[in-house]
């Protein structure tokens, strides 16, 4: 069964930094798309970035571009998500979501309900 959990999610003043955690298991991490995701209140979700398999690429969504890091631990099964310079606007929940897929990660930022599987979400609040 595959299982993705998120962690790392808090408030924060404007300005300031969190790392986002997503552990998975159920399934070969290393062979999988991942992605981070947000949805704010009363907004769709949102790509934020993508990481391919291997770590060798990544994309960002516009607003993530120069703030935001993803990276993966392959040995950890662990996806991550360094966020910097956060801004009232990150508020969010934030979700990791894997696909095996390629061209589900080559759409990103849209179509973003695409992606199979999905963790519960981590809150991320940015006070100004």
């Amino acid at each position: 069964q595959v299982q993705l959990v998120e962690s790392g999610g808090g408030s924060v003043q404007a300005g300031g930094s969190l790392r986002l955690s997503c552990t998975v298991s159920g399934y070969t991490y290393s062979n999988y798309y991942m992605g981070w995701f947000r949805q704010a209140p009363g907004k769709e979700r949102e790509g934020v970035a993508v990481i391919y398999p291997g770590g060798g690429t990544t994309s960002y969504a516009d607003s993530a571009k120069g703030r935001f890091t993803i990276s993966q631990d392959n040995a950890k099964n662990t996806l991550y998500l360094q966020m910097n310079s956060l801004k009232f606007e990150d508020t969010a929940m934030y979700y990791c979501a894997a696909d095996s897929r390629s061209w589900v990660a080559h759409l990103f930022p849209v179509y973003v309900n695409y992606w199979n599987y999905w963790g519960q979400g981590t809150q991320v609040t940015v006070s100004s």
